[in-house]
């Protein structure tokens, strides 16, 4: 067989050549389309030369070409010029702004003209008018009366963005769903999603409403491959000569019937004015009155119901076909106005009960908003005063679980509300219970109670109201509470019995819950203070109020002790001074956090710990490590801050350590410092907690002062500004030790009521 194939090189020049001529008839195309523009926008220009000089289409053309020449510019352009001075829209202002633009618009909405469908539009905007504004892509979308969109037209976007973005359902939130609800332009830069939208897509773009008459046809959406002149007023008044012309593309032309006739904006208004005619409630139908720019200025009033006619309404706002709403019904503007031109721009419906309305008769009424068309239908039903007075009565009914009843005592008729019903757990349709007979559904117990009831309304015929349980059908019971009376008539006859049931099931159970609770709390009250007055106790025995000065081996000891004021603040603060075997002398004061009886026991277990581990001659550090394990594993769980000194009066020195506590203070010579603050942390908090060891060394007439947070704490001050007014308060000196100690318990002006141990040491 022969191989009649080309070589690859030849097949590879001959589709570069297919390939250059299909891009060169592109071009030509594209060429050829500009220049039927161009022309198209020329005859245009011609047209209104002819118009406004009054003169033929080759004079129209030699003025044209006079004009050009004259100018310095193209005869496109010079045509784009005479479009703007003869028309007043929004392209108009837009070139007289920015000149430039004059020719991509008009251009843009030659070819909008000439186009079959809003498809067509969209490529001859990215064709003529996006190139000027640096936009790549644009999408034209369709308002439904629902708020969903549809995408009507797009350029600059793949097919298969366009197909999956054909509908966007109601209640989607998306760049131009946004712009529709709010009926306003919005420039977008975050992540919402639309056509084209890519995650971290970093281009800009601008959603605009496309009204027309008052009416938001749809959203003109614009796309920037990056971020465009947001806010800029050239800008925006091109994109809103663009919406208006694409809004214009969207409203449909008047189309012929079947029959041949014309079906234009009032087509509908025969058949709306007979729907209107047929409601059994008063209606209106409006369309909207525009103002000279177009824009919404009033409603019309296009028919008024029959249901209007004759009645006071009508009389107290004349309304009448041709009239406006705002002339009519000037109260319209506090709200009812808006709300029907939002209904006409968006077409979504809008329904209202009880809103005020000064058409109704009674000024509140139920009102229901619809666009028919150009048309909106608008319907209201007045609210009966009776009517709402029994709704309201059944509801409190319904709320305080009560029922009513009345007993006609001329026809022997019983009436009961539905309320009562559900209380005595029967159906509707069953007869109702006497009251005579209410001691057979009573509990047995009650007996004597629902007896005298009955015997005070029936026999004595007085007011009477009783409290039993009712036995329901059902087999459940139920807390009620009656109350009856007697109504007579103006001969002083008995009428009838009128009275009502209310459920106290709730409240009957919460009284029980609140008595249980009483006798709980009574309970735990006297349980409360019998441990505060053991815990008050043992402190008090343990360490006493007050002491007398001791002297020791050189030293002059006195202490103090002030417990809590409240008993139930029985705190765990405690001291301690006591020889040891080895001549030392150990000074201690510590504060285990609490209150109460576990308090007052835990300080118990430390002072006696902290006694027993210094007999066998440790310095401080190490017994508050011991003291620690103690307060970890022995003592329960609890903390603790101490500080322990040891006093050698052979060497006059003080070796001591802390435990999460406030230093000594040193008073010396009328100086006073509080000792280094060396570390030593909580007790209780760690387990394997490590303490340092200070020493000073003591003189003559020196005084040490060793206390508890009880002494100094307020509310109102942060510690360092008590510990400082302590060291001032020390510093003024004072004739004894005694009298040293007494002062500072008087004029530090601690607030917290707390324990408060204080333990002074002088050298003599």
């Amino acid at each position: 067989m022969d191989d009649t194939r080309a070589p690859a090189g030849e097949a590879t020049g001959d589709l570069g050549r297919l390939a250059a001529t299909v891009e060169r008839l592109r071009r030509e195309l594209a060429d050829s389309r500009r220049a039927a523009d161009d022309r198209a926008l020329v005859e245009l220009a011609k047209g209104v030369l002819v118009g406004r000089l009054g003169c033929g289409p080759a004079q129209a053309a030699e003025q044209l070409t006079t004009l050009a020449g004259r100018s310095g510019l193209s005869p496109v352009e010079v045509a784009a010029d005479v479009i703007n001075a003869a028309a007043h829209d929004r392209v108009s202002v837009a070139a007289r702004a920015e000149p430039e633009a004059a020719v991509p618009l008009r251009a843009a909405e030659s070819a909008a003209l000439d186009a079959g469908d809003t498809q067509a539009v969209a490529r001859s905007l990215l064709e003529h008018a996006l190139p000027a504004l640096g936009a790549t892509a644009v999408a034209v979308w369709a308002a439904g009366p629902d708020g969903s969109l549809t995408l009507a037209g797009c350029a600059g976007f793949g097919p298969e963005e366009a197909r999956s973005w054909r509908h966007v359902p109601p209640g989607v939130d998306t760049m131009a769903g946004r712009s529709l609800a709010g009926r306003r332009t919005i420039w977008h830069s975050g992540d919402l999603p639309s056509i084209g939208r890519r995650p971290a897509d970093p281009g800009g773009r601008v959603t605009m409403p496309m009204t027309t008459g008052g009416r938001v046809l749809g959203v003109l959406e614009i796309c920037w491959p990056d971020a465009p002149g947001a806010g800029s007023s050239r800008v925006e008044r091109q994109i809103e000569a663009l919406a208006e012309l694409c809004a214009h593309t969207l409203t449909a032309p008047p189309a012929p019937s079947a029959s041949g006739a014309r079906t234009g904006p009032d087509s509908g208004l025969p058949e709306l004015i007979g729907l209107a005619d047929a409601l059994p409630d008063p209606a209106l139908v409006l369309r909207a009155r525009l103002d000279a720019r177009g824009g919404l200025a009033d409603f019309e009033v296009r028919h008024v119901s029959r249901r209007l006619h004759g009645t006071p309404a009508l009389e107290a706002h004349p309304f009448k076909a041709g009239g406006l709403l705002l002339e009519a019904f000037p109260q319209a503007a506090g709200g009812l106005f808006g709300r029907v031109e939002r209904v006409h721009a968006t077409g979504e419906p809008f329904r209202s009960e009880r809103m005020p309305l000064a058409l109704s008769m009674t000024g509140v009424a139920d009102v229901s908003l619809t666009r028919h068309g150009e048309n909106v239908l608008l319907v209201w039903r007045d609210h009966d005063e009776d009517a709402r007075l029994a709704g309201l009565l059944e509801h409190a009914q319904r709320l305080g679980r009560i029922g009513g009843f009345e007993e006609n005592a001329v026809t022997g008729e019983v009436t009961w509300t539905a309320q009562l019903y559900a209380l005595y757990g029967l159906p509707p349709g069953e007869p109702p219970v006497p009251l005579e007979r209410l001691r057979e559904h009573a509990h047995p117990d009650d007996g004597v109670t629902v007896g005298r009831f009955l015997r005070t309304v029936l026999h004595h015929r007085r007011f009477a109201a009783a409290a039993f349980r009712l036995r329901r059908a059902d087999g459940g019971a139920r807390h009620l509470r009656v109350v009856a009376e007697p109504v007579f008539g103006p001969d002083g006859r008995l009428m009838a019995t009128r009275g009502a049931y209310q459920d106290i099931s709730s409240q009957h159970w919460t009284e029980v819950a609140l008595a249980v609770t009483r006798d709980q709390l009574a309970h735990s009250e006297r349980e409360s203070a019998e441990r505060n007055r053991l815990a008050l106790q043992l402190q008090h025995a343990i360490m006493p109020p007050s002491h007398g000065t001791t002297r020791s081996d050189g030293l002059r000891i006195a202490v103090r002790y002030r417990p809590a004021q409240k008993d139930h603040l029985v705190g765990g603060d405690w001291y301690d001074v006591v020889t040891l075997p080895s001549r030392r002398i150990l000074l201690s004061v510590g504060d285990v956090a609490g209150h109460g009886m576990e308090a007052a026991t835990g300080m118990v277990v430390l002072r006696n710990a902290l006694r027993g581990l210094a007999a066998t001659g440790a310095g401080p550090a190490q017994l508050m490590s011991w003291l620690n394990l103690v307060t970890c594993h022995l003592a329960g769980p609890m903390t603790a801050t101490a500080v322990c000194g040891v006093y050698d009066p052979d060497s006059r020195v003080l070796s001591w350590a802390r435990a999460g506590h406030l230093p000594p203070i040193l008073l010396r010579e009328r100086d006073g410092s509080e000792l280094p603050m060396i570390k030593g942390p909580l007790l209780g908090a760690f387990t394997d907690a490590a303490y340092e060891e200070g020493w000073v060394q003591l003189r003559a007439d020196d005084t040490l002062l060793l206390y508890t947070d009880g002494l100094i704490e307020r509310r109102d001050r942060n510690l360092r500004h008590a510990q400082d007014r302590l060291l001032a308060i020390a510093t003024r000196g004072a004739a004894t030790l005694d009298r040293l100690l007494d002062d500072l318990l008087i004029r530090c002006g601690s607030d917290t009521d707390d324990d408060t141990c204080l333990i002074g040491v002088q050298l003599t």
